[in-house]
């Protein structure tokens, strides 16, 4: 059986000696990937990490694009990323991922191709310097068994059947433009917006235990608060999704879990610290789906993305003399 085209898209800002090793390991993998495009924000970042490295002669399958901090987007980087490339299925990875072995993209694409599935994510591993409750997390978000979910897992999975991370994660590219890819805009959960129309739309998503990548990050409770803000905003962005399936049941539940473990492990004593960082979660969570009420000074205070909001109200401004303006609708179909 001929072999598809696989593609890795990976969006990229002030990498380390990581991203490096993620290039090498992806090159090195049994199932070859054809092409990496790396679409980099802020060039001299960049250039400061391969500076003494031939990198573009050591890796001839590799093309970057550079753009401003102001021209990212999680949706639209990735979109733009993704339109270069004319493989069967890509991968979208982010720059702080690393595979754990060389079998990483013939595990996670296996469903996708075998045609089970849309889309397909892989299981996060802890790094070695992650703290000890945010191990659990990963165990709860990303646990050992692989499966396959679709629309029945709704009423029984809620929220959870359309989880879905861009981390590490695998497409089919023709189901991908049948469904007019990613929305166009997005302070966040560009991943989940997609995975729940693949669900709506009949399609399933695979979650593949077997295809590794280490990924994780040890956020201080000021940063979980700004991160989770983000994540409201995105969540208040589209109520079409978010309102019928919230999210607030299954963060509960991850502290009902947390706490149970900490307590079978004889760790009781980190239960304080867990609460307190789960609070920080929650305000960011709710101050996000309320930022329509929050003063704008606040809101650039709160969110990680200024640049959001300065695109976002230029495309206000913009709507409001061209209802149209930014949808890529034709004069001709507007009448």
């Amino acid at each position: 059986m001929d072999r598809k085209k696989v593609d890795v898209i990976i969006p990229c800002y002030k990498p380390g000696k990581r991203f490096l090793e993620l290039i090498a390991k992806l090159e090195k993998q049994t199932y070859p990937v054809n092409h990496i495009y790396i679409m980099n924000t802020e060039e001299k970042y960049f250039t400061n990490l391969v500076y003494g490295h031939q990198f573009e002669t050591e890796h001839k399958n590799v093309t970057v694009t550079h753009i401003s901090k102001m021209e990212f987007d999680h949706a639209a980087t990735r979109s733009e990323g993704i339109s270069k490339s004319d493989a069967d299925f890509f991968i979208l990875m982010t720059d702080d991922a690393l595979p754990k072995d060389d079998t990483l993209v013939e595990e996670l694409i296996k469903p996708i191709e075998s045609g089970e599935a849309a889309a397909s994510y892989a299981r996060q591993l802890p790094n070695k310097d992650c703290r000890y409750i945010e191990k659990y997390t990963r165990v709860f978000n990303y646990p050992k068994k692989s499966m396959i979910k679709s629309s029945q897992n709704l009423k029984s999975m809620g929220i959870k059947t359309f989880f879905f991370s861009n981390v590490c994660a695998a497409y089919d590219r023709k189901i991908f433009d049948k469904l007019g890819g990613f929305v166009n805009f997005a302070i966040f959960n560009e991943d989940m917006l997609y995975a729940y129309k693949l669900i709506e739309k009949g399609y399933k998503i695979a979650y593949v235990a077997e295809a590794n990548v280490y990924h994780s990050h040890n956020y201080s409770n000021m940063q979980q608060l700004h991160r989770n803000f983000d994540l409201g905003v995105s969540q208040a962005e589209h109520p079409e999704v978010f309102k019928k399936f919230p999210s607030t049941g299954e963060g509960k539940r991850l502290v009902r879990m947390t706490t149970r473990f900490l307590k079978k492990q004889g760790k009781a004593y980190m239960i304080p610290r867990l609460y307190i960082s789960s609070a920080y979660k929650f305000l960011g969570y709710k101050l996000g789906t309320n930022y329509r009420k929050l003063p704008e000074k606040l809101v650039m205070k709160l969110t990680m993305n200024r640049e959001y909001w300065l695109k976002k109200n230029i495309r206000d401004a913009a709507s409001r003399i061209d209802p149209y303006s930014g949808y890529g609708i034709s004069k001709e179909e507007r009448k």
